[in-house]
């Protein structure tokens, strides 16, 4: 995975964030569309979660230390959490709030210039699209920027609610307005909680899988001298990487050198073919027909 990419990836994102979310608000403000605040407000968001990402991605590359032995991978997943509570507590609240009263007590609004508020979507989503092709082109993606990615297609959709919303009230369909507002609102919800599910997993140390395990155990197997595995365990520390530990099981009588020998083996060709950042073996003789009562 090259990194570099993705911390481009992020910065382009984030400096188109902040271009796009000028260029809403302006609009917003002059043309008096709801859809475009929803939008603006969007952005904002968006601002936060790119910046968090960022600032994740540069800070989950140190080293581990003494305070953190297993790295500080987990700080992306710490960002996302943070980024997911911006987006339910503060967006989409915000937007429901001003967009659902509106469905039944339309107020006498007065739009106008709705060809600019056209034209700042339009503008947006092709501006919004270079930093989504930038991370797309990437053959392998960081969790920082795959994140960055999904959001990076949600916004286009949350454009493209603001910009059918915008052509109806052109149509004479001022309540297209805070449909569109409640739709962008719902789509930051979705985001937000999807979001917050799987960080808060990934903090609680989420197992990578069952087929993981069982490649980490076939691959122990695969050394000559192992005679069993078993108490595989593992679990996310950071994006992509995993801290595992297993006991493998040696001819009982080995010598000490032989056993550890084995061991390191087993750790190298774990670490050759999963993605374990940590991988700690025990080494346990192996079970007799005499040990069985």
């Amino acid at each position: 995975m090259n990194e570099s990419e993705d911390v481009r990836g992020l910065q382009l994102a984030f400096g188109v964030d902040i271009l796009i979310f000028g260029m809403k608000l302006g609009g917003y403000l002059i043309a008096g569309v709801m859809a475009l605040l929803a939008e603006s407000l969007h952005t904002l968001s968006d601002i936060f979660v790119s910046g968090f990402l960022l600032v994740a991605a540069l800070y989950s590359r140190k080293k581990a230390d003494e305070t953190h032995m297993f790295g500080y991978g987990r700080a992306q997943n710490v960002a996302a959490l943070v980024a997911a509570t911006l987006f339910i507590s503060f967006t989409s609240f915000e937007l429901y709030k001003e967009a659902i009263p509106r469905l039944f007590q339309p107020p006498e609004a007065l739009y106008q210039n709705l060809n600019l508020a056209v034209g700042v979507l339009l503008v947006s989503m092709v501006i919004a699209a270079a930093p989504l092709v930038t991370l797309f082109k990437q053959k392998t993606r960081g969790a920082a920027a795959k994140a960055q990615l999904t959001e990076l297609f949600n916004d286009e959709l949350g454009l493209l609610a603001a910009l059918v919303g915008t052509l109806f009230i052109i149509w004479n369909k001022p309540i297209a307005d805070p449909l569109a507002a409640i739709a962008v609102a719902t789509i930051i919800a979705y985001n937000g909680v999807k979001l917050f599910i799987e960080n808060f997993n990934f903090l609680l140390g989420q197992s990578p899988g069952v087929e993981y395990l069982a490649k980490l155990e076939a691959t122990a197997r695969s050394v000559p001298g192992v005679l069993g595995v078993h108490d595989v365990r593992a679990e996310y520390i950071g994006p992509d990487v995993v801290h595992a530990g297993l006991h493998i099981e040696v001819q009982r009588g080995t010598p000490v050198e032989e056993a550890d020998r084995i061991a390191e083996e087993v750790e190298q060709r774990v670490h050759a073919g999963t993605k374990s950042g940590f991988c700690i073996i025990h080494v346990d003789p192996a079970e007799t027909t005499e040990d069985v009562p």
